[in-house]
């Protein structure tokens, strides 16, 4: 077997492409060869930017809000009527609140907006990708991958909803790789611990706050978004070509001392 991450005649649909973990896994999907749509809410200007950069013949974005029932849908037909196909699903986007929130003050509405975009659209997104999926060439895998994250592992405290949806998307991979491995459509998570992104920034630049954080982290640091964009890479690959159902941590081995 060659050694090769190559993701050519590949098309791949990004969830939250404009920032972040998002854009760079674009940006390298993009790299291996792959042809990427991708959504994006608020960053308009980051989308066109990042569009023109990787060449728009090879990346599209579409501004399309997630959380709205319909928006799912659109967006896999979009991908599929600009490029023909779809082979592979990241699922990237979320929401994370920064300020602590103990659950007797967690109101309703923050907990049904959290659940709505972080595992209501994953689930519409992975529905209509299936079925694009399936309708693509026998013999082709095809690879989903989810976001999730430590928290769906271990929970985080005042961060209730946040990780029920995260471990939500955990339990969603596992059963669907056994559902959909006849169909040759691997199912897998990446789980990153903190990584320095916008969402992230507000607690990270709280010194008190940074110091637990790093403190948690054998490495000592904090990821890049571009290291987690190498594991999504790596589970598209024929590198990954026995890898299904499994939960790729990517968080400086924070989940040790958790």
């Amino acid at each position: 077997m060659s050694v090769t991450l190559s993701l050519a005649g590949k098309v791949a649909l990004i969830s939250g492409g404009a920032r972040g973990i998002g854009a760079a896994t674009v940006r390298l999907f993009a790299q291996a060869g792959a042809r990427v749509y991708f959504n994006f809410e608020k960053s308009k200007s980051a989308a066109e930017a990042l569009c023109r950069e990787l060449g728009e013949e090879n990346c599209r974005a579409m501004a399309c809000p997630l959380e709205e029932a319909s928006k799912p849908a659109e967006l896999v037909e979009a991908c599929v009527r600009e490029f023909g196909r779809l082979d592979i699903l990241v699922a990237n986007h979320g929401i994370w609140r920064a300020e602590d929130i103990s659950v007797d003050l967690l109101s309703e509405e923050q907990w049904r907006k959290t659940i709505s975009i972080n595992l209501d659209a994953v689930f519409s997104l992975v529905k209509h990708s299936v079925t694009a999926m399936k309708a693509r060439a026998a013999g082709s895998p095809a690879h989903i991958v989810l976001i999730s994250s430590t928290a769906g592992q271990r929970g985080e405290a005042l961060h209730c909803d946040y990780a029920a949806s995260k471990g939500a998307l955990i339990s969603l991979a596992k059963g669907l790789s056994t559902e959909l491995a006849p169909d040759q459509i691997y199912v897998n998570c990446v789980a990153p611990g903190w990584v320095a992104t916008e969402m992230s920034q507000p607690a990270l630049s709280q010194a008190d706050t940074a110091r637990k954080i790093l403190a948690s982290i054998p490495l000592g640091r904090v990821g890049t978004p571009e290291e987690i964009a190498a594991a999504v890479l790596f589970l598209c690959t024929p590198l990954a070509g026995f890898i299904t159902g499994e939960i790729l941590n990517v968080n400086g081995g924070a989940v040790l001392v958790g």
